[in-house]
């Protein structure tokens, strides 16, 4: 008996994790408000002869059978099923309609990336699209991009922005912020912020900060001081919030800030 169990358990492990994912995915489904050019299946348990594909018009409404036109714009799609279920019901067709939608393209929207991308433009939502699907359909971030994209938009009439960490997204750190997109979204990528780096350097220059970049770090990626220079005899400028510049003697292991000016000193010996 233990042995028969054992020798099923793939098939029945392999029937949950479909029954999860799709679980999952159709609720994710069930936010989505539906607008013109979306192409949908509509379904009725049981009533094979009512499964119809169809497409939202422009005016937000819908044709199906028996119940003729219905207005489904602006609907999340669970609100959309309810509505032709109570159709169905109102008009004596069938009892207790179980209606289920299924989003089968997404036609009438596009979102906008700009900014720090390799492919900015328009692109058209054909599906369910989060942040990362976008990014990805851009191109991804230059090598000048931020590390963070900003998503403006409107979410139920109301202006809308997040700030999204995007390597996060891919190492699996912020998941949740993986957000679906809607038409009319604006995701930006700004460019990256840099520091400067001057006097006795061997690279003097602009340079893209990394995450936790130190003085120490900052100073490697010039290249290090030239013979005449010293590490330890380093100006930092830096712009307060007031707008005032204060000039400070860094040591190696602080945080360097957008926009810092490090300048390095000739040595007194």
């Amino acid at each position: 008996m233990i042995p028969s169990i054992i020798k099923k358990f793939p098939l029945f492990l392999a029937l949950f994790i479909v029954f999860f994912t799709t679980g999952v995915s159709g609720q994710d489904n069930l936010e989505y408000p539906l607008g013109p050019g979306d192409i949908l299946r509509i379904q009725v348990f049981q009533n094979p002869d009512l499964t119809t594909e169809t497409r939202v018009s422009e005016t937000g409404s819908i044709t199906y059978p028996l119940i003729g036109a219905v207005e489904v714009g602006g609907l999340s799609i669970a609100e959309a099923e309810r509505k032709i279920s109570d159709a169905l019901k109102k008009g004596g067709y069938i009892k207790q309609a179980q209606v289920n939608i299924v989003l089968l393209q997404m036609r009438g929207s596009q979102v906008s990336v700009l900014g720090q991308v390799n492919r900015p433009g328009r692109f058209p939502l054909e599906t369910l699209s989060r942040v990362s699907d976008m990014l990805a359909s851009a191109g991804g971030a230059t090598m000048g991009g931020d590390d963070y994209a900003i998503v403006t938009g409107l979410r139920d009439g109301k202006h809308f922005r997040k700030v999204i960490d995007i390597p996060a997204l891919y190492l699996g750190e912020k998941p949740d912020e993986d957000i679906y997109l809607a038409g009319g979204d604006v995701v930006y990528v700004h460019r990256a912020p840099v520091f400067y780096i001057y006097g006795e350097a061997q690279r003097p220059g602009a340079y893209r900060i990394e995450r936790g970049m130190t003085v120490m770090q900052a100073l490697a990626q010039g290249g290090g001081p030239t013979p005449r220079g010293s590490e330890w005899r380093l100006r930092l400028h830096r712009k307060q919030d007031d707008g005032k510049v204060v000039k400070l003697s860094p040591e190696m292991t602080d945080l360097v800030q957008p926009n810092d000016i490090i300048y390095v000193r000739e040595s007194i010996f």
